[in-house]
């Protein structure tokens, strides 16, 4: 009731989720990734421990994280608040209604854990202008209201955003200002659900849900260390200890494909993620129907760091199964960094060029899933390539081919930053 209460009561900006479709506890965490080869990806397994749990391969699983306890505990002191006070917190329109009648209270220090983000994300331009009238010592407000002004603009990226503070570093960074509980609840950043695409099929796992999440870290120019909120929090958690996690399913942008689709997939790093449920998925059901054939490009740096799923990828591209060249499928895989001139999934998929061009000659469908950075767009001049190269067009109809293949709804991509 608490997480309920708290969500519903939060400020209109907030998310806007109420109930959680379900709740999950963490039956299986374990690293893919070698502990020694620079990233940290996890595999991890839940179960459901309230309604049954009901999704498709492609979607998305939303999760509401965990924030350091010490962090709020600190943000609630320094903000001299009582973490035992019940509060209630209504949501207004423009013309200050009130949209929510039935609300109840929420003791205060639930209500900070589960919706504010004290410990992560980075305060907004006005939260400076607030706290300048909220500050007792000259010298805080006359840099406060610097930071808010134009003229400041710059001088408060390089402090902010850049460096990723967070509302209780800048709070603490002007120990004067004593913002009101009221002003508080409405400037500090939503705390946010986080979404990872779903790594499982639910065919083959009725009852769970699977992950493949790259904890996330990094270092700010002032070298300081950082850590992603929700995948070092999923990180750190014992399945052996029952954690409740808040979670929803939506949509994603890879639907799913019946079994008589021909597929050719492409999944550099923990884009192979929703794949994984795709192949587990068409194996089951190519035991009991005739099934398509898949083609599937994996790309990571080291064969021996990061082949994630490597057994799994391999065992079904063997001895006929739904990866196997002799279904008129594959696999093929890009060690970026085990040679002296890098290799990507763009140059696999050139070598592979006469095998993708009669798949897609046969209606088949093209899954692109991975880092938004480069990748999708050089995945795509290497489809431009192969179309315009096999097909003997020039790059500029191929480019047309492939652009009528997407308004069909035959060509997907989920990319994330």
């Amino acid at each position: 009731m608490q997480i309920e209460g708290a969500r519903s009561m939060a400020h209109a900006k907030f998310s806007g989720k109420n109930r959680p479709d379900c709740f999950l506890k963490m039956t299986d965490n374990y690293q893919l990734s070698k502990p020694d080869g620079g990233k940290d990806v996890r595999h991890f397994e839940f179960e459901s421990v309230s309604s049954s749990i009901e999704y498709e391969v492609g979607d998305v699983l939303e999760v509401l994280p965990a924030q350091n306890p010490a962090a709020v505990d600190a943000f609630i002191q320094r903000c001299d608040l009582n973490p035992e006070s019940y509060i209630t917190v209504q949501r207004r329109d423009k013309e200050n209604y009130v949209l929510n009648h039935s609300l109840f209270p929420v003791k205060l220090k639930s209500f900070v854990e589960l919706t504010m983000d004290v410990a992560s994300a980075s305060p907004r331009r006005y939260f400076f202008e607030v706290m300048s009238f909220f500050a007792s010592a000259e010298h805080e407000k006359e840099r406060l209201q610097y930071f808010a002004s134009p003229e400041g603009r710059d001088d408060l990226y390089q402090y902010n955003q850049k460096e990723r503070r967070t509302v209780l570093e800048v709070l603490d960074d002007f120990p004067s200002v004593k913002m009101p509980f009221e002003w508080l609840v409405q400037l500090v950043p939503p705390l946010q659900t986080r979404a990872f695409s779903i790594s499982s099929s639910h065919v083959a796992h009725p009852n769970q849900v699977h992950l493949t999440v790259s904890v996330v870290s990094w270092t700010t120019p002032y070298k300081r260390k950082r850590m992603g909120l929700c995948s070092s929090w999923l990180a750190s958690l014992d399945p052996n200890q029952r954690v409740v996690i808040p979670v929803w399913f939506n949509k994603g942008s890879l639907p799913p494909p019946p079994p008589s689709l021909p597929l050719i997939l492409i999944g550099p790093g923990t884009g192979c993620a929703p794949f994984r449920g795709f192949v587990e998925e068409r194996a089951l059901q190519s035991k009991s129907i005739p099934t398509a054939p898949i083609l599937f490009f994996f790309g990571c740096r080291n064969e021996k760091n990061d082949f994630l799923y490597q057994d799994f990828w391999l065992s079904h591209s063997e001895n006929g199964g739904v990866l196997s060249e002799d279904k008129g499928g594959g696999f093929y895989v890009a060690f970026s960094r085990d040679q002296s001139q890098k290799v990507y999934v763009q140059h696999k998929m050139r070598e592979q060029s006469r095998r993708i061009w009669s798949l897609l000659t046969q209606g088949a469908d093209v899954y692109v899933a991975g880092s938004a950075n480069k990748m999708p767009s050089d995945v795509l001049s290497a489809f431009e390539e192969i179309v315009s190269n096999e097909s003997g067009v020039p790059r500029e109809a191929a480019l047309r081919w492939i652009r009528a293949l997407e308004k069909a709804g035959k060509y997907h991509v989920e990319a994330w930053s």
